[in-house]
């Protein structure tokens, strides 16, 4: 029976290793080589080399050159080299680096993989090719060093593409080694806490934020071809104002003043309306002390966008335009997987009235009073002595928004829980406003803004009278009430939180799979 190793035993199996690598270190010194390494101008990616296997041939004894096709489970490559006759395989010259992922010798041969951040590639390292000193220098490689080289771009007999080395560098010696493959590497925490084995070690990570960055380029790229201009504004702010929500606080020493670290962008954003920078967004860090959850973490990436002249209906078309145009980035179609579901992105995406979706996942008629209070208290809510919509969205939260597949924008929220919403002329009791759901997450919300100063106040100061009166000053923005004042046009206004938008475009269950460093306890 095996026995499983004691940490201690563990901690020994890593200090030989340890020791037996640095023990090839000195050995790269003594043989005349740096073994940290130096500048490596003119390498190719291993994506592009691979562009480039057409380029490698059969040149036959008659001068001729055939095509070399590509390798396959039913196909016999030797046999069909056999066929053609005597020849050589030939290609051009390449120089490549990256980690070692792989390596096995056969007597004076030695196959090597290598890896960048486009691809994997194979390494032929021949003794009679490279001659002894690279040989041997060859010889001291371990699983994650760096390496250069120089060659040639050909195929084995087994149609491997492989660059069969003709130069070696050494260019970053790992005294560490990798994690065990069936052990360590699955271990979550382990990949969250140590990202960098996780990026270099576990199949599809580095792809996944590659692909964050092109979701996160391509919104930029949409707002902007919109004429919006990015702006970037304060993270420390005096009043912890636009969301509610728990912040973290800090002190300036030089000023004696209590900050607090910024828990939404908006409130600075629309005094730019009033300025008159007229399309704005804010691509950012916002930061809530909060709950962790798979959906939450502390430190989130979010972007606003207002547009003087708009509505929550232009934020609608903006919203669908920046999340299609963000899947054309990572390429894939509309459908994408989802767990084991699958969600379709085909625009034009679903629209339902806040009031519609209610009845049909409660049964409840919306505006009757006490069959929703009576369908809330058998939630666990206690009605008593709170607003009808209050209740009613307690409702809704429990009960509608798992059930919104999407993606499906919901318009037309009641106005009492929307304090910064301008409310609908045919009915006040209705805010302009959207959410937009995908399974069952909230991925963005919109308003028409509102900008009638004296209403704002009031519904700030509404929203504030259960609160005391230190906690009231710190929420209240005196500022954002005087700078409405002088004038805000019309403006529509989006928030688009961007960690769930990319867990969703790459199949990601946990908000901590889309951050390169979410928080954690630390060690021990």
């Amino acid at each position: 029976m095996n026995e499983v190793p004691t940490p201690a035993a563990q901690h020994d199996d890593i200090d030989a290793l340890e020791a037996a690598r640095r023990k090839k270190l000195l050995r790269v010194q003594e043989l005349g080589h740096d073994p940290w390494g130096s500048r490596f101008d003119d390498r190719h990616l291993i994506g592009e080399i691979r562009d480039r296997a057409g380029e490698v041939k059969l040149k036959l004894e008659n001068g001729s050159e055939i095509d070399l096709p590509e390798p396959a489970e039913d196909f016999n490559y030797r046999q069909w080299l056999a066929d053609q006759g005597k020849g050589e395989i030939a290609g051009p010259k390449v120089r490549a680096a990256g980690r070692i992922m792989l390596s096995r010798d056969a007597g004076k041969l030695r196959f090597v993989n290598i890896q960048d951040w486009t691809g994997t590639i194979q390494l032929f390292i021949g003794k009679n090719q490279v001659g002894d000193d690279n040989w041997e220098l060859s010889g001291c490689f371990d699983l994650g060093d760096f390496v250069g080289v120089d060659g040639e771009l050909r195929r084995t007999k087994t149609g491997e593409l492989t660059i069969f080395v003709e130069g070696l560098h050494f260019l970053g010696k790992a005294i560490a080694p990798p994690p065990e493959k069936h052990h360590g590497i699955t271990d979550i925490e382990l990949r969250q806490r140590r990202r960098y084995l996780d990026l270099a070690y576990t199949e599809g990570v580095r792809d996944r934020f590659m692909r964050r960055t092109k979701i996160v380029q391509s919104v930029r790229q949409t707002l902007n071809g919109e004429g919006f201009c990015e702006i970037e504004g304060p993270t420390l702010h005096s009043i912890a104002g636009g969301a509610a929500a728990r912040p973290f606080t800090t002190h300036h020493n030089a000023l004696d003043l209590d900050l607090y670290m910024r828990i939404a962008l908006e409130l600075h954003l629309k005094r730019l309306l009033v300025g008159g920078m007229e399309r704005v967004y804010e691509l950012g860090r916002v930061y809530r002390n909060e709950g962790i959850s798979p959906r939450h973490n502390p430190e989130f990436t979010m972007i606003e966008v207002y547009q003087a002249y708009g509505d929550y209906r232009s934020m609608m078309d903006l919203t669908e335009k920046m999340i299609v145009n963000a899947i054309d980035a990572i390429g894939g179609g509309y459908k994408l997987p989802w767990g084991d579901a699958t969600i379709d992105f085909t625009p034009p995406f679903a629209r339902k009235t806040y009031d519609e979706l209610f009845a049909e996942q409660t049964g409840v008629d919306p505006s009757d009073e006490a069959a929703v209070a009576a369908l809330a208290k058998s939630l666990g809510f206690d009605p008593v002595g709170k607003h009808a919509d209050v209740v009613k969205n307690f409702v809704f939260e429990e009960k509608v928004e798992d059930s919104l597949k999407g993606p499906i924008f919901v318009i037309d929220y009641p106005a009492s829980i929307c304090p910064l919403t301008k409310r609908k002329q045919s009915n006040p009791a209705i805010a302009e406003r959207f959410e937009l759901f995908i399974e069952g997450m909230e991925i963005a919300n919109a308003y028409t803004e509102l900008n009638d100063p004296d209403l704002q106040e009031k519904l700030f100061m509404t929203q504030l009278a259960g609160l005391s009166e230190e906690d009231s000053m710190a929420k209240m923005d005196h500022d954002f009430i005087r700078a409405l004042r002088h004038g805000m046009p019309p403006a529509g206004g989006l928030g688009v939180g961007i960690d769930r938008l990319v867990m969703l475009l790459t199949n990601s269950q946990t908000i901590r799979d889309v951050i390169l460093f979410p928080l954690l306890r630390p060690e021990g």
